[in-house]
This record gives C-alpha cells, sequence and structure tokens, in this order.
C-alpha cells in the first residue's frame, strides 16, 4: 500500500537534546526531560548543539501511529508485545520512505525563540546601581577587593606567605569590580614553583578549588577568585564580617573558580536581574577558505510517500484504522502541518 501525506513548513531542526527513542532523562534543574540546547549560548559553546532533522524511519512510525490514534511514546510502543504496527515495522526500510523531490521546497529562515522558562541573562541587570552596599562601605572594604588588583607574583606570595602589597589606586564601585574580573578572566599564570606551592595550598583549604590548565600554565580566575575567600577568612579574625557573606557564608556571584556577572550585580542593583525574552536560532562558525558562515533554521514543504509492503488483507485493515481515527492534520517531524493526501 502506498500512503501519500503532504507537509508544509515542517521544521528540519531540533532545538532539544537527546532522542525521542528513550525514556526522558533527569534534568540537571530537577525533573525530566530533554536539555534546551537552542540558546545562542549553548549553540556558541558546542555547534553539535545545532542539530538538523530529516524525515527518517522513526518520523515515518511516529505517523503511522498517529494517524491510527495512537498517542504513546514510540519506545514504549516497540516494548509492548502487542504492538499493533509491529508487522509494519520489520518490512519498512529506508527506501519505502521517499520525499518527493519535485515538490518539496526547502528554505533557511531567521526564527525568533521565545523564552518562557524565566531564565535570566548571563552578564546583564536591570535598575539603578546602588553605592551603600557593605561590601563597598565597610572598614575594611578595599583591603578585602585590593586582592583583585595583584599582580601574578604578589597574588602568590599572598596566598602562600600571606604577604600583602597594592599601591593600585582605583574607584570602589560595582562596574570597577566587575571590570577588573573580566580583565582577570582573560590572565594565564606561567608555571613556576609559587605557582605550584599556592596550588597546593587552596587546595588544601578549600575543596571547591579546580584550576583550568592552560597553555602557559593555568587560568588566573580560580586563583584569584580563591585569593578573595582567603582574604574574607583571613579578615574574619580581625573583623566582623557577616554583613559581606551570603547565607550560606559565600560570596555572592562569586565561586572558588569563577563569577557570574547577573548574580554579582543583583546585589548592587534596584532591578535585579534581567530576563532573556529569546534569541534568533542561528549558527555563526568560521570555515577554513569560506569565513564565517551562518547556518539558519530550515522549514520544508512537500509530499512524503510511504510504501509499506504489506498483503490486500492487512491493508485494507491499516486504512480502515486510519479512517476511522478521522485525524486531519497533525505536526510532521517539528512544527508545520501535515495531511493525508491519498492511500492506496
Amino acid at each position: 500500500m502506498r500512503i501519500t501525506i503532504a507537509y508544509d513548513s515542517t521544521w528540519r531542526n531540533s532545538f532539544l537534546d537527546g532522542s525521542n527513542n528513550e525514556p526522558l532523562p533527569k534534568l540537571k534543574k530537577g525533573g525530566y526531560g530533554r536539555e534546551f540546547v537552542g540558546s545562542m549560548k549553548k549553540l556558541g559553546d558546542d555547534s553539535n548543539n545545532f542539530i538538523e532533522r530529516r524525515i527518517t524511519k522513526d518520523t515515518v512510525m511516529g505517523v503511522l501511529n498517529r494517524l491510527i490514534g495512537e498517542r504513546h511514546k514510540l519506545y514504549k510502543l516497540r516494548q509492548d508485545p502487542n504492538y499493533w504496527l509491529a508487522d509494519v515495522e520489520q518490512v519498512l526500510t529506508d527506501a519505502d520512505i521517499v520525499d518527493r523531490g519535485d515538490k518539496s521546497v526547502s528554505n533557511p529562515e531567521i526564527a525568533f525563540i521565545r523564552n518562557i522558562t524565566g531564565s535570566t541573562d548571563q552578564n546583564a541587570f536591570t535598575g539603578m546601581i546602588k553605592s551603600t552596599d557593605l561590601w563597598l562601605t565597610s572598614d575594611f572594604s578595599h583591603l578585602f577587593w585590593d586582592v583583585l588588583w595583584l599582580n601574578e607574583e604578589a597574588l602568590l606570595n599572598f596566598i602562600i606567605n600571606r604577604e600583602y602589597v597594592n599601591h593600585t589606586k582605583y574607584n570602589l564601585d560595582p562596574l570597577t569590580i566587575l571590570s577588573r574580573l573580566e580583565e582577570v578572566k582573560k590572565l594565564e599564570f606561567s608555571s613556576s614553583d609559587n605557582l605550584l606551592k599556592a596550588q597546593d595550598y587552596l587546595s588544601n583549604k578549600y575543596s571547591n578549588f579546580s584550576p583550568k590548565e592552560s597553555k602557559r600554565g593555568f587560568g588566573a580566575l580560580p586563583f584569584y577568585c580563591s585569593a578573595l575567600y582567603l582574604q574574607l577568612d583571613r579578615l574574619s579574625d580581625i573583623y566582623d564580617t557577616s554583613g559581606i557573606r551570603a547565607s550560606r557564608g559565600g560570596l555572592t556571584g562569586i565561586s572558588h573558580n569563577g563569577f557570574t556577572p547577573k548574580n554579582l550585580m543583583e546585589r548592587f542593583t534596584t532591578g535585579g536581574q534581567k530576563l532573556i525574552w529569546g534569541n534568533p536560532y542561528m549558527l555563526k562558525k568560521p570555515v577554513e577558505g569560506e569565513g564565517m558562515t551562518v547556518s539558519l533554521l530550515t522549514k520544508a514543504s512537500g509530499v512524503l510517500e510511504i510504501n509499506i509492503n504489506v498483503d490486500q488483507a492487512r491493508a485494507d485493515e491499516i486504512k480502515m484504522m486510519i479512517e476511522n481515527a478521522g485525524v486531519s492534520a497533525f505536526y510532521l517531524g517539528k512544527k508545520g502541518l501535515a495531511y493525508v493526501e491519498s492511500i492506496r
């Protein structure tokens, strides 16, 4: 038998990792589901997150089950000993699935993905900046933040030998601190005896300390961030530092290995974190010999032919099930619309 399906504006990309052919994995934030990988950050971090899809046997079997009124997940149906289309699964091959080229149209489009989860921008904030926080106005504020402006040698000596010398003049305000952290993020420390001693010292003191190796030695950011914690602990012997510690005793927006601008600035702003409203779905990737290439969401329209090698009696049975289910328009793959054009 041959089932002909016309479809329009189906998306040929996926924004979720994993596969529909397996149980939903446990999410890092709790609950179950597949991770969203269509954000600009995820696409920029790993080009493999730009996932292209095509019509496969799984797609077709999902459509056939939908047409007969079956709504269970395909992987669950395949585990059912009474799976009604099991015989079709056995005989259907990729050669039996024809996406007719004479009527197919495929277009790249810029699609704006709307965020409805309440996610926030990692690097943005809202409202006015406050300058009255205890982080900035305490008697020891300059002693605390001065650590960020130590050079490599001075920082390592500060960690190992408690030496502390700093003659840098700067304005103590949130944007200056954030700017300095961004500068430190780009620095690398060359391998040396003092670096290894500082690494051992911080590793023994803070279990969360985890420096990242670089071409020269190690990235500087974990050393500076952990040095802030170290300075805070040392200052706690002299001052009451409870006013600048977070509820769990840490530093808001600063971990032992890095910082998050949105969390850091939330402490200093009247408006808090900034919601992300969405992003265009595109992958920008440099290709040797071509320069910067841009990949966009693909929408396709066309006609799909499904050829099923079954006898006449079974074909009549499948046709009757489809007609009785009365499914009109349905999704083919992701989004778009499709309908059965003919059954022969």
